[in-house]
């Protein structure tokens, strides 16, 4: 929106407000009153209200020339300061700081209570309530200050001018802020599953499905101590879970593997190295050969001496055969 755009949309108190605020009392007083009030009126015809023409809008500066000479001050002077003395909790309220504004200044500027100004009052507090927004937001680092912005609803063209953003980066920290709505809708299903288990195992359910600590703790509703508790227990059940399975994994490959050759009954010795003897006439090759050995059953540890020692079969055989 353009300066002029702006103006033209300006009612013709506020506008007339305006220039009595910044022409200064030196020019409405005295000798310089009536010039003033030509030149006053000649800058409101080119904003679009027709003063200088109309009698009635003449009327409407002239009263307010003399408001302000009883009063000894120009009207948005006390407005402005009473808007620019609010903070941030006063101001989210525009309808509320605009009628304590009025009442404070009502006896002094009655023109204030009518209906006409009200809403432009109301813009004003609001405008406020804008410019302490962005300044927080200015002292806030990082993107938690565009965050800020977006989470008090602040427009999107705003923020960007205001933070001197990209709209790409922008759209970034909306992306983060939509995952993490995602994420957090997606937690609050993983704790409907366990609401009825108690907090320990609502929080491995959390653990086990990836959620993010600082997220399990404001979600679940527990402190950091309690994360550490099953943690542990986690970490400890892991260990016993990793014992059990190294342990059935050298069952299943001694099993594979077959007894040692100590433990081998020597009739069963002959029989596997016969056995042996067979498949090696039939491959030379170490890989087809342990392949067929472990189909037929084969101990293993016959097996390594067949690929590496050969001949030692024989010395085996005749130890077994007495």
């Amino acid at each position: 929106m353009t300066t002029s755009e702006a103006t033209e949309k300006k009612p013709l108190w506020l506008s007339i407000e305006e220039k009595i605020l910044a022409a200064g009392a030196e020019d409405l007083t005295g000798g310089n009153l009536e010039a003033s009030i030509k030149r006053i009126a000649g800058e409101l015809d080119e904003t679009g209200h027709n003063v200088s023409g109309y009698g009635g809008n003449l009327l409407k500066l002239r009263w307010a020339i003399d408001d302000m000479a009883i009063a000894g001050k120009p009207l948005l002077k006390d407005v402005n300061a009473a808007v620019g003395a609010l903070t941030l909790e006063d101001a989210s309220d525009a309808y509320a700081a605009t009628n304590k504004i009025v009442s404070d200044l009502g006896d002094t500027w009655p023109k204030l209570k009518s209906a006409q100004c009200r809403p432009d009052v109301i813009k004003m507090v609001e405008q406020a309530r804008l410019a302490l927004l962005i300044a927080k937001a200015k002292e806030i680092s990082g993107d938690e200050g565009i965050r800020y912005l977006i989470g008090e609803k602040v427009a999107d063209e705003v923020i960007v001018e205001a933070l001197e953003l990209t709209d790409e980066q922008l759209a970034e920290v909306h992306a983060a802020i939509a995952a993490e709505k995602a994420e957090r809708k997606r937690v609050a299903g993983l704790l409907q599953k366990v609401a009825d288990k108690d907090k320990a195992e609502q929080i491995k359910h959390l653990f086990e499905n990836n959620v993010a600590e600082e997220l399990i703790m404001e979600m679940a509703g527990v402190d950091q101590g309690a994360l550490d508790a099953v943690k542990k227990a986690m970490e400890e059940e892991l260990a016993e879970k990793q014992r059990l399975a190294e342990e059935e994994a050298a069952r299943k490959k001694a099993e594979a593997e077959g007894p040692s050759l100590e433990d081998i009954p020597a009739d069963e010795l002959i029989d596997f190295i016969d056995s042996v003897r067979e498949i090696m006439e039939f491959s030379d090759v170490e890989k087809e050969i342990r392949t067929m050995c472990e189909q037929s059953a084969i101990p293993k540890a016959l097996v390594d001496i067949a690929v590496s020692d050969p001949d030692k079969l024989d010395e085996l055989e005749k130890q077994a055969e007495g």
